[in-house]
C-alpha cells in the first residue's frame, strides 16, 4: 500500500490556485471541472518535503497520517481524528483550519493510493467520499519534531482524563513505542538495530511507563538523560523493534535532521533507504540541504527518492504566468509545488540558496 496523490483546496496555507470570473466553487461538481486545487504526486519510496517555513510541510504530513489513521475505522474507531486533533488536542472546530474569503468556499483534503480515496470536506464538516477507504488498514507511523518519550511517564493516563497541551501525533508517538516487541525481527530489520545500537551504545526498554537506554555495559540511563539526537535515532530503534516499520507501512518524519550532530546524517539516511527497500513508503520534512543530499548521492538504482520543492507564489508569478493563466490572481498566499529525482533540478529551493548565501559570504571574507 503506498499514497500516490494528495490535493488540497483552502485549508491552512493551501489557498486556492485558479478562480473563474472572480468566484468561489460551491459544489464538488463546479471544482472538479477546473483546476484549482493544489496537487502532489508521490513515489513509493521516499518523499522529501523542502520549501521555506509556512509553506505547509508539516501540514502534508498530518493530512496523510490523518487518512491513513481513518482507514482503520471498521477495526479501530480510537483512531479516527479529525485532522484539528493532530494539530492540537485543545481545538475541536474544523473552521479553524479553513482558509477562504467566503465562508461557504469550498475546503478539503484528498489523500489518494491510485484505487482508493479519502475526503475530508472541511467546508462540509463531513467525510465526503472514502471509496472502500475504511478497512483499508494502512499501518503508518507519525515521529514528530518534539521529543516525546521523556515525557512518557503517566502521560498517556493524564491525557484521557483531561485536555493536556499536545497534539494527536505526540500522543500516538508514544502509544506505538509502548507497544510490545515482536518476537521475530525480519534479518534486515536486525542489521538497521545493530546499526542504531552501536550509536546509542546500547537498546530501549519501557519499564514502569518510562523509557530507558540499557547500556552495553548494564547500566540504565534515563531516557530524558541522553542527547536529544540520540534519543531521535532511541525512538526509530524502538519502533523497529515493536514491529512497526515492516513491509507496506507508511512513515512519516517531520524534521528527521532536527538535534541531530550532521556526523549521523549518513547513517539515517542509510537506514531510511534501506527501509524503503523494503517496502516502507517514507515522507519527510526537512530544512537541511546536507541531509537531503545525503539521501540522494547514498541511494542506488534500485532506490525510489523524490523530492518535492513547496513555494509561495510570489516567487512563481510572473507576466509569462499571467499569459498562460490570464484568470490567475497574483496572490504571495498560495503554495505551489516542483517535483524531481535530484535536487538541482529544482527551482526556487530555498535550502540550497540559503547554503549559496553563506558560501557568498564566506568568499567575501
Amino acid at each position: 500500500m503506498a499514497i500516490k496523490t494528495i490535493e488540497i483546496l483552502n485549508v491552512m496555507v493551501f489557498k486556492r490556485h485558479l478562480r473563474k470570473n472572480n468566484t468561489a466553487f460551491r459544489s464538488v461538481k463546479e471544482r472538479d471541472s477546473f483546476n484549482d486545487e493544489f496537487k502532489l504526486e508521490f513515489c513509493d519510496g521516499i518523499n522529501v518535503l523542502i520549501g521555506e517555513n509556512g509553506v505547509g510541510k508539516t501540514t502534508i504530513l498530518k493530512m496523510i497520517y490523518a487518512a491513513t489513521q481513518w482507514s482503520t475505522r471498521q477495526t479501530d474507531p480510537g483512531k479516527t481524528k479529525r485532522l484539528i486533533q493532530f494539530f492540537s488536542n485543545t481545538l475541536k472546530d474544523n473552521d479553524i483550519l479553513k482558509n477562504t474569503e467566503n465562508d461557504d468556499d469550498f475546503c478539503y483534503y484528498k489523500v489518494s493510493d491510485g484505487t482508493h480515496s479519502f475526503e475530508d470536506g472541511l467546508s462540509h464538516k463531513d467525510i465526503l467520499t472514502n471509496d472502500k477507504w475504511f478497512g483499508l488498514d494502512i499501518q503508518s507511523v507519525f515521529i514528530p519534531t518534539t521529543e516525546m518519550l521523556s515525557h512518557a511517564k503517566g502521560l498517556l493516563a493524564m491525557n484521557q482524563k483531561y485536555n493536556m497541551p499536545f497534539d494527536g501525533t505526540q500522543i500516538d508517538i508514544i502509544v506505538n513505542a509502548s507497544l510490545p516487541e515482536t518476537r521475530e525481527i525480519p534479518s534486515v530489520m536486525s542489521r538497521i538495530l545493530d546499526k542504531i545500537s552501536a550509536v546509542i551504545d546500547g537498546t530501549v526498554i519501557l519499564e514502569n511507563d518510562s523509557f530507558y537506554v540499557l547500556k552495553k555495559d548494564g547500566r540504565k540511563i534515563d531516557f530524558s538523560l541522553e542527547a536529544e539526537g540520540l534519543r531521535k535515532l532511541g525512538l526509530l530503534w524502538k519502533l523497529i523493534r515493536n514491529g512497526l516499520l515492516e513491509k507496506g507501512t507508511i512513515l512519516l518524519w517531520d524534521e528527521p535532521e532536527s538535534n541531530l550532530n550532521p556526523e549521523l546524517y549518513p547513517l539515517v539516511a542509510e537506514i531510511l533507504l534501506e527501509l524503503q527497500k523494503n517496502g516502507v513508503q517514507i515522507f519527510l520534512a526537512t530544512h537541511s540541504y546536507n541531509f537531503a543530499k545525503y539521501l540522494e548521492i547514498r541511494r542506488t538504482n534500485n532506490s525510489q527518492v523524490m523530492f518535492h520543492n513547496l513555494y509561495k507564489s510570489c516567487n512563481l508569478f510572473s507576466n509569462k504566468m499571467q499569459k498562460v493563466f490570464p484568470e490567475m490572481e497574483d496572490s504571495s498566499e498560495a503554495i505551489f509545488s516542483q517535483s524531481a529525482d535530484r535536487m538541482d533540478k529544482i527551482e526556487y529551493n530555498h535550502i540550497i540558496t540559503a547554503d549559496n548565501k553563506l558560501l557568498d559570504e564566506v568568499y567575501e571574507l
